[in-house]
């Protein structure tokens, strides 16, 4: 098995609790958004354009819900199973937007294990000030061979 030097895997099904937790926080800044766009070649003026996101219920530009979710697999796939994991199905619901430069708060909490499949479930929380639910949802996770 090649990994990278020093680097391990994460946990392994047996090693995961049910109720095992993490939380961490998050600035959406402009840098990562403008990666994001480039590498997507995705120019939706919801995102960029103040002109356009004024006439719009939103106000200001959003930041893309996929970029949500790649924070969210980036957790994953370094903490909660850790590297050698992937996610296998997801649900999410997003209930408000996330502007430029807010951060949000991100929950993960294991809240099934299913050892004949090889695979846990994951629920998400994530909150931005005033703890507004921004998305809420279930990861179907799984961990490392």
């Amino acid at each position: 098995m090649l990994l990278r030097k020093g680097m391990k895997l994460g946990k392994k099904i047996e090693e995961i609790l049910v109720g095992e937790k993490l939380q961490f926080f998050e600035k959406m800044e402009d840098k990562d958004l403008l990666l994001y766009l480039g590498l997507t070649n995705d120019n939706n003026p919801l995102y960029i354009q103040h002109d356009y996101a004024i006439g719009t219920p939103y106000k200001k530009p959003i930041i893309p819900a996929i970029m949500l979710n790649g924070i969210i697999t980036s957790a994953i796939s370094k903490h909660l199973p850790g590297p050698g994991s992937h996610i296998r199905e997801q649900n999410i619901m997003y209930f408000e937007p996330v502007y430029h430069n807010e951060t949000i708060e991100i929950l993960l909490e294991v809240q099934q294990i299913d050892l004949a499949q090889n695979t846990v479930e994951i629920y998400v929380k994530a909150f931005k000030e005033k703890n507004i639910l921004v998305m809420d949802g279930v990861l179907k996770v799984v961990p490392p061979y």
